[in-house]
């Protein structure tokens, strides 16, 4: 099946590795480990940030197999998630970045068709939030509104 806004078929990501069991290296409990996602999250950074930091330097591969809970999963229940989901977040940034981009460079075509692909995605992503009811019904993107939550 082909992506939504490129000609390309691609399956490619990335997988885990398998598992055989505990890993011998890390000496820290799950309520150390959830105690150091709190403390990552309440420095402003992202799950994703907060993974990259354990794996790289706690050497902490997995947080599922030590906590049986997932990275969101601790901070939204010490309330350290952000109010927006991250992953519309990061679409916001982009499209923020892209808007300044087209300040100074009115006639780029090729970044005024990717801000509205970047736009139809927020769209998208933002109507399935709603149907989850992870954001209210009545939630709206509007760029101006999005410079000040995404930065």
């Amino acid at each position: 099946m082909a992506r939504v806004h490129t000609r390309k078929k691609g399956k490619s990501s990335s997988k885990k590795p398998i598992k055989k069991g505990k890993h011998t290296w890390v000496k820290l409990s799950s309520s150390e480990v959830e105690n150091l996602v709190v403390k990552l999250a309440k420095e402003g950074n992202t799950s994703a940030k907060i993974g990259l930091t354990l794996r790289d330097q706690y050497g902490i591969p997995d947080v599922w197999d030590i906590t049986k809970k997932s990275i969101t999963q601790i901070m939204k229940e010490n309330k350290v998630y952000p109010s927006l989901p991250e992953d519309l977040i990061d679409l916001m940034k982009r499209a923020i970045l892209v808007r300044k981009h087209l300040e100074s460079s009115k006639k780029d075509k090729h970044s005024k068709h990717g801000l509205m692909l970047i736009e139809s995605k927020i769209n998208r992503l933002a109507t399935y939030y709603k149907r989850k009811k992870v954001l209210p019904k009545e939630w709206k993107y509007e760029p101006e509104k999005a410079k000040i939550i995404g930065g």
